[in-house]
């Protein structure tokens, strides 16, 4: 045994090295976004870049003057709620007939489902604008949570799919035999058993519609406009205000990131579900 611990030195090394270097690259670019946004403009692109700085507060006032941060919030929490609580009443009762009440056609309709994933959102950005432009929704909270809704179904059914095909075919079964419709079954049966798969796919879905950007900045503007939009606004023919558009960024994804922190395990178990069974 003595003679194996050097053997083993080295590789446990190399990994621990890996292992930090995989990280500082991964974190390395919200650190610094974290830095720029307490520096100054000219701070900000100062060459060679300042580590050592004397901190301020004012871009974040800056924000806060210039453009209505809690409206923009407020806008991405709703549409990230409310495409969530659709997304889990439409995905839910799909899924579970997919899974217990299987067809020849349910494999073929879960991969076109999940097909659809695949094209570029910017394909079916014409006719989904002019489909908003007719009914009236453009720059509205609702038309954003139907487009968040419906990019994040098949993601949903999948999930969900994955976590009912977990629940042994005995126990609904016996439901059956003891009287039990299909709403009570559905209802005091499958729902308490797949509430893990649930919690995990409303988490990863909400976290998917908080940073969805394309569509917020295709079908909104002032009035429905996420904090993607806010970012956008930062971006000028002047040029980019380094300090001012990292505090914005700050602001935008720091309620997101301390979600996620806290409801990692979940988070991990639904990317699971969906990605490898």
């Amino acid at each position: 045994m003595q003679q194996q611990a050097p053997s083993n030195f080295l590789p446990q090394l190399l990994r621990t090295v890996g292992a930090w270097a995989v990280a500082l690259l991964l974190f390395f670019p919200l650190g610094w976004l974290f830095l720029t946004a307490f520096k100054t403009e000219l701070q900000a692109i100062h060459v060679p870049p300042l580590f050592i700085f004397e901190p301020t507060l004012d871009n974040f006032g800056e924000v806060q003057r210039r453009s209505d941060y809690l409206l923009y919030a407020r806008n991405s929490l709703i549409t990230s709620l409310g495409s969530t609580i659709l997304g889990l009443l439409i995905a839910a009762p799909a899924a579970y007939s997919m899974a217990f009440f299987r067809t020849k056609k349910t494999r073929d309709i879960l991969m076109w489902m999940l097909s659809t994933k695949m094209m570029p959102a910017v394909g079916a950005l014409v006719p989904i604008y002019v489909l908003a432009q007719t009914a009236g929704l453009l720059d509205s909270l609702t038309a954003l949570t139907i487009v968040f809704t419906l990019s994040n179904l098949p993601i949903m059914v999948w999930m969900l799919y994955s976590a009912y095909k977990d629940i042994p075919n005995e126990i609904l079964e016996a439901a059956r035999m003891d009287g039990a419709t299909l709403w009570t079954e559905f209802r005091h049966v499958v729902m308490p058993l797949s509430v893990g798969g649930l919690a995990s796919t409303g988490l990863l879905c909400l976290v998917l519609s908080w940073n969805e950007a394309f569509w917020a900045l295709n079908l909104t503007s002032a009035k429905a406009g996420t904090l993607a939009t806010l970012i956008a606004s930062y971006s000028s023919p002047e040029g980019l205000f380094w300090a001012k558009l990292s505090a914005a960024s700050l602001m935008a994804i720091a309620p997101i990131v301390v979600f996620g922190w806290f409801s990692q395990k979940q988070l991990v178990q639904g990317l699971t579900f969906g990605a490898v069974k």
